[in-house]
This record gives structure tokens, sequence and C-alpha cells, in this order.
């Protein structure tokens, strides 16, 4: 009787045989060399960023459809997500409208000598830039709207830093910027040396960059004194 095996060790022999002919089978099929599949693969678009500006959002991954052994492909597939990315050069921004899968698949191919790349999927290779250009607009303090308490008066120069502010970005956004910025102080009934820090008001666009968010204000208040009569 103690010869009869047990439940529980018909269950371990029968999940031994199961594992070890799993892991042949896996063997047998990963050696076969007639595989496809798609792998979504790094993409980083190359082109003058001091010059140029992309006005819509730049394609990161692309989708290529490669063939190969069964090997070759799930080492492909493991690693694909950690591999250096496809480097796609725009060499003339503004002309260009979609980027060339050709040019990009014979990049992709050279990354992958091991397998055989069928094509690249191009559903999401549109392309937009404009030039780039830089815009510096002066500040000016809206000086006859400042509030003051009555019977005092700005007694000095007011000061402003900086008196001059850069943006850049695209031409198109850029030339919608006033060529001046006039900034009004909100502070009610000054009597008091003047001195704080106010925001700069501009259009708000993530393609724009601002050299300053702040400005400073600075000037004196005296109190006016009526002239005595004689």
């Amino acid at each position: 009787m103690s010869d009869i095996p047990s439940g529980k060790n018909k269950i371990k022999t029968f999940l031994g045989c199961f594992l070890a002919a799993s892991f042949f089978w896996l063997m047998n099929v990963l050696n076969k060399g007639n595989y496809s599949i798609k792998l979504s693969y790094p993409l980083a678009i190359e082109y003058d960023k001091g010059a140029f500006v992309p006005v819509q959002p730049l394609p990161k991954r692309i989708s290529v459809n490669v063939s190969g052994d069964g090997w070759n492909l799930l080492r492909r597939s493991w690693l694909n997500f950690n591999a250096l990315p496809v480097s796609y050069k725009v060499l003339n921004p503004t002309k260009a409208s979609f980027i060339n899968s050709t040019t990009l698949t014979d990049q992709v191919t050279e990354l992958f000598p091991d397998l055989r790349v069928n094509y690249v999927v191009s559903d999401t290779f549109e392309l937009s830039f404009e030039r780039k250009i830089q815009k510096i607009i002066p500040i000016r303090i809206d000086s006859v709207g400042i509030n003051m308490q009555k019977g005092y008066v700005i007694s000095s120069i007011i000061n402003v830093s900086p008196s001059l502010i850069s943006v850049s970005g695209p031409v198109s956004v850029i030339q919608s910027y006033p060529d001046t910025l006039r900034i009004s102080i909100p502070t009610p009934r000054i009597q008091n040396n003047f001195d704080e820090t106010l925001p700069i008001i501009l259009p708000t666009s993530p393609l724009v960059e601002v050299s300053h968010k702040d400005v400073s204000i600075s000037f004196e208040v005296a109190q006016f004194l009526n002239q005595i009569p004689l």
C-alpha cells in the first residue's frame, strides 16, 4: 500500500510533466523563424531648436512590423521600452509636413540587423513647424492710474525692474504680443513709499518662453503741504 502514489504526489508529478512539456514546446516554437509582430519603438525628431518651434506635438513612438525567429522577436519585445530612440532629422522644418516613412524604415532596418523590417506604420507622422523669433517688450507703468491718498504725491522717479522683457516662440504667436506692456498698480490710496513685485500679465502659451514673470516697482511718496499764506 505504501508504494501507491498519494493524491498530492500525483499532482506534483503531473505539474512536473506539464512544465517540462511546456518548456520543450516553447524552445521549439522560439527556434522557428517565420513570425511577425508589431513593435512600438521610441522616436526622436531632430531639428534646429534655436530656429524653429513645433506648433503641434511631435510623434514620440512608431509602430514597426518586423519578422524573424522567436528568440530575436522575444528579446526585442522585452528590450524595446529601454531602447535608444530612432533618430529622424528634419532638415527644412517649415517645408516638412510629414515624416518620410521610407527614410524612417531604412533607419529602423539599421537598428534591427537580426530582424526583417516589413514596414513602418505611418498613421501619426504629421509635422508642423514655424520659425522661432524673439521680441523685446518694454515695460511702462500706468502712472496716471496710480491711486494716491489725498494730500500725497510721488516724489521720486518710478523704478521698474526689469524695464524690458523678452518673449520667444513661433512667429504667428509672438506677432500677437503687444509692442509695449503697461502695468497698472492696483494698490489704493498710497501714502507710504511703494516697493512691490507685481505679476506680468501676458497671453499664455506652452510654445512661448518668457524671460520674466514678475516686475519690481518702487517709488518714494511725500505728503503735499499747502503753502502758508503770508
